[in-house]
């Protein structure tokens, strides 16, 4: 039975006050474009919040061999990562030169240093040799990123419930309608490209505001860096089966 309470209003149960304290421009004078890149940071870290939530509910349906339950999860999986390559755009809105005038008052800090945008692409499935030193590159990694390090990967995973399922990843693209692995297969595709999306307009908004050679705050190489991650692939397998089903049509 859900609880009421006359207490809880709108303000109360999101934590408005509080919410909307968070913000803390650094520049003096306070610049007026500063509380649109911490808002747009801020609010992605909350969306990067809720995308791992509910990446660990399609790791807990993959491993449970739920289909149906997985292929759900995908589809709102697809629906948080569009959300979160979407506000990107309120950032285009910002000419290097304005930008330039806060950018000092930054310091070290840097997107490369979000645990929890890591810990997705963890849970996601990277695991080469250049993801685990960038993850290691100041110490060990955080806890959120071990944790995500030990989970199997979403490609190992579904492959288990495709061999569970007595079929192969070849064959949910030759049967006579699309099924619930086909949809998850395609699904999971879909989320390794809004992934590379996003990864893509990244770099394209870092090139557009600070030059496609200037280094990144924190040490980092800028754009250079966000464009080789661009090729980062979750999903291999599922990439090179249709090279070997045109490669069989032939």
């Amino acid at each position: 039975m859900a609880h009421h309470s006359e207490s809880v209003d709108y303000g109360s149960y999101l934590a408005l006050d509080q919410l909307l304290a968070l913000q803390h421009p650094r520049s003096e004078p306070e610049h007026p474009d500063e509380l649109l890149f911490i808002i747009v940071h801020q609010a992605s870290e909350l969306w990067f919040k809720v995308l791992l939530h509910e990446l660990h509910g399609l790791i807990s349906r993959l491993g449970a061999f739920d289909s149906i339950g997985a292929a759900l999860s995908v589809r709102r999986v697809n629906a948080l990562m569009e959300i979160v390559a979407s506000q990107l755009s309120a950032l285009e809105t910002l000419p290097p030169q304005r930008f330039a005038q806060f950018r000092g008052y930054l310091g070290q800090s840097s997107g490369s240093q979000s645990d929890q945008f890591r810990a997705i692409e963890a849970l996601s499935g990277l695991r080469d040799p250049h993801f685990m030193a960038a993850i290691s590159d100041h110490g060990e990694p955080p806890a959120i990123v071990q944790q995500a390090l030990a989970q199997p990967t979403l490609q190992d995973l579904f492959d288990q419930l495709v061999a569970h399922e007595g079929t192969t990843l070849e064959e949910l693209y030759v049967g006579p309608a699309p099924t619930a692995l086909f949809m998850i297969a395609e699904g999971l595709l879909e989320y390794e490209q809004n992934f590379s999306r996003w990864r893509f307009l990244h770099v394209q908004l870092v090139e557009r505001i600070i030059g496609p050679g200037t280094g990144g705050t924190g040490g980092t190489l800028g754009a250079k860096y966000l464009q080789r991650t661009i090729s980062h692939r979750f999903f291999p397998h599922l990439w090179a089966v249709r090279s070997k089903f045109y490669g069989a049509t032939r």
